[in-house]
C-alpha cells in the first residue's frame, strides 16, 4: 500500500530461498504499458534463477484512473510501496528494480529519494531500453519532441487526461506535464521537493546497469547517456541487448520483452554479482562475455493477460 493509501497487487513467480539467497528483481513498466505486458519477461526472469514480480502504476492495467493528483512523485511512491512489499516477503534478499523506459528513470529518482530519506531503496538498477527524455537527446528530432511534449502537458491539463493519441497511453495530466518538464528542461521535479531531485541523484550509489537495446528509436543511446550522467557516483556498467544477442529478427523499444531470455539471464547474473550474493545453486547457465558490455565505473503465471502497449 502506497502512503497516500492507494493499494495494488503485485504479481509473480516465486523461487525458493537458495544460498547465497536469490536475487527479487522487480520489474518497472514503461508509460501507457501494463504490467500483464512483462509476463513472459517475468519467466524469463524467473527461469534465469531469479524471483521476478511486476505491478501496475496508477491508471494503468487494473488500477482504477483515480481523480486524485497523480504524477511522478505518486508513481515513485507507487515504486517505493512494491519495493516494501518485496522486502517484507523475502527479508535479505537483494532487492533489484528492472526499469523499462519511465520505469527506469522512476526507479533512479525512487533510489535517490530514498538514499536521502535514509530508507532501504533497491540494491541495484537495471535500466533497459530507458534514458532522458530530454529534447537535446535527441538530435535533430529534438525541437519535434519539445514542440509534442508541451501540446500533450497544455492538452491533459485543459482536458484532464491525456487520451493516448498514438503515444504514452491515458495518463493524468501530472504525469504528462512532468514528462513534458523533463523534456524541456533535462531535470526532473518531485513534489515536495521540486528540482532538488537532480542534486539527490548526483549523489546517490548503488550499481547500474544501463541496457541500450538495438532498434530502439524511443530511447537512443544519446538519451541513456543524459540518464546515466545524472548518477555520477552509481557504479555504472553499460550493455547493448542485439537482436543476434535475442534471437530475433528485429528489436524495437517494446519488442526485446517478447525476445528476453538473454538478456533475462544477463540481468539476474549482474544483479548476483553486484549485490555481493552469487547464485551457487548451478540450475541457470551461464550468459558469457558477449563483448558487449562495458563499465563505465563511477560514472508460474503474473496473474495478467499480455496486453499491447500504448507508450514509453
Amino acid at each position: 500500500m502506497a502512503p497516500d493509501g492507494a493499494r495494488f497487487p503485485l504479481y509473480g513467480l516465486r523461487r525458493d530461498a537458495g544460498p547465497g539467497r536469490r536475487p527479487v528483481v522487480l520489474v518497472a513498466a514503461a508509460m501507457g504499458t501494463p504490467g500483464g505486458y512483462y509476463r513472459r519477461l517475468v519467466r524469463e526472469l524467473h527461469g534465469a534463477g531469479a524471483t521476478a514480480a511486476v505491478y501496475d502504476f496508477r491508471w494503468q492495467g487494473d488500477r482504477p484512473r483515480d481523480p486524485a493528483p497523480c504524477g511522478y512523485a505518486e508513481l515513485v511512491e507507487d515504486l517505493r510501496a512494491a519495493l516494501a512489499a518485496v522486502r517484507e516477503e523475502f527479508p535479505g534478499a537483494p532487492a533489484v528494480v528492472l526499469g523499462h523506459s519511465l520505469g527506469g528513470q522512476l526507479a533512479l529518482l525512487q533510489a535517490a529519494e530514498a538514499a536521502a530519506a535514509g530508507e532501504p531503496g533497491p540494491d541495484a538498477v537495471a535500466l533497459v531500453a530507458s534514458g532522458s527524455v530530454h529534447h537535446r537527446a535527441y538530435g535533430a528530432r529534438g525541437p519535434g519532441l519539445l514542440a509534442f511534449g508541451q501540446f500533450m502537458a497544455a492538452f491533459a491539463t485543459v482536458r484532464g487526461r491525456w487520451p493516448g493519441f498514438g503515444f504514452g497511453g491515458v495518463q493524468p495530466p501530472g504525469v504528462i506535464r512532468d514528462w513534458a518538464h523533463q523534456a524541456r528542461t533535462g531535470r526532473y521535479r518531485l513534489r515536495p521537493h521540486g528540482e532538488r531531485v537532480d542534486e539527490r541523484l548526483r549523489t546517490l550509489r548503488l550499481p547500474v546497469l544501463g541496457v541500450g537495446v538495438e532498434g530502439d528509436s524511443l530511447a537512443p543511446p544519446r538519451a541513456l547517456d543524459h540518464l546515466c550522467a545524472k548518477v555520477p557516483e552509481a557504479e555504472v556498467e553499460r550493455w547493448r541487448y542485439t537482436a543476434e544477442l535475442a534471437g530475433a529478427e528485429r528489436l524495437d523499444h517494446f519488442r526485446w520483452t517478447r525476445h528476453g531470455g538473454a538478456l533475462a539471464r544477463y540481468v539476474t547474473e549482474w544483479a548476483a554479482r553486484v549485490t555481493g550474493r552469487p547464485d551457487r545453486t548451478g540450475d541457470t547457465g551461464r550468459t558469457g562475455d558477449t563483448g558487449q558490455n562495458g563499465r563505465n565505473g563511477r560514472n508460474g503465471d503474473t496473474g495478467h493477460p499480455p496486453r499491447t502497449p500504448r507508450g514509453v
